[in-house]
């Protein structure tokens, strides 16, 4: 068996990567000629490497982005990194029909620091979470796998947190008027304390009515009212309180003029 006919025999079995190891195994090559055939099937762009020792196959289909779309090959890249994921932010809210400002990278939330994976046009970002197996997901189904997203209420969350790493305040904000409709108050309230600190839900809470979905943040504002009592800046930054107008309601130092694209 050849390059070619190993990388027709995994896709007539359902199967989108592989690893060097298989190379070695299925072949009976010497690590450094599976090395070589790997590399061989790059330069015809059949197969696309993100990581060393890992391979996507790339149908003619799509040849001209040189890799995989990331939702077909990232759950079998993590499980080969033994890395626990969910996508999330802005890749997780397109998927929640949140379609205005298309992510230029596929972004994924990890349990630590990683750098970002380049396969040929394809770029994706690891954002470190903390307490990322409490988060709830949402499995999608994909070509060859499944793949965990963040709900509607989680990405709301973490929009709100990661802020800074999206393109600031008022892309949140553009991507909230259409999300805002699949959040669910009931169930934002429930596990958002559970999955964010208090700044996240205060900041949360006020765009989501600046925005006009005060329907959404009822339940969220008594958990507010009841249980926190420090006021929050609502872009971070040092001494961002200091000066500012307060909402009552949800304890934010209004130290920025919220401005959607819409």
């Amino acid at each position: 068996m050849n390059g070619i006919e190993f990388i027709q025999d995994l896709r007539s079995r359902g199967r989108c990567t592989f690893t060097t190891d298989e190379v070695v195994q299925k072949l009976a090559k010497t690590r450094a000629a599976a090395n070589a055939l790997v590399r061989r099937l790059r330069e015809k762009g059949r197969v696309a490497t993100p990581v060393r020792g890992f391979h996507v196959v790339v149908p003619p289909e799509y040849r001209s982005l040189r890799c995989l779309p990331p939702r077909e090959f990232v759950p079998f890249l993590m499980e080969y990194l033994q890395r626990e994921f969910y996508v999330g932010l802005l890749s997780a809210a397109a998927y929640h029909g949140a379609a205005h400002q298309q992510p230029q990278t596929f972004q994924t939330m990890v349990d630590d620091i990683r750098r970002e994976v380049e396969c040929g046009r394809v770029r994706i970002e690891f954002h470190e979470r903390s307490g990322l197996s409490e988060v709830p997901i949402q499995r999608v189904n994909t070509d060859y796998s499944q793949i965990p997203i963040s709900t509607p209420e989680a990405t709301a969350c973490d929009l709100a947190g990661f802020e800074g790493q999206i393109g600031g305040l008022d892309r949140v904000a553009t991507v909230l008027v259409e999300l805002g409709d699949d959040i669910d108050a009931a169930r934002l309230c429930e596990i958002g304390p559970q999955i964010a600190p208090d700044a996240w839900l205060q900041r949360l809470g006020y765009l989501l009515d600046t925005l006009g979905f005060e329907e959404k943040t009822g339940p969220l504002a008594d958990f507010v009212a009841k249980h926190v009592s420090e006021v929050t800046p609502l872009r971070p930054e040092r001494n961002g309180r200091t000066g500012k107008p307060r909402d009552r309601k949800w304890l934010v130092a209004i130290n920025h003029r919220v401005d959607p694209d819409i």
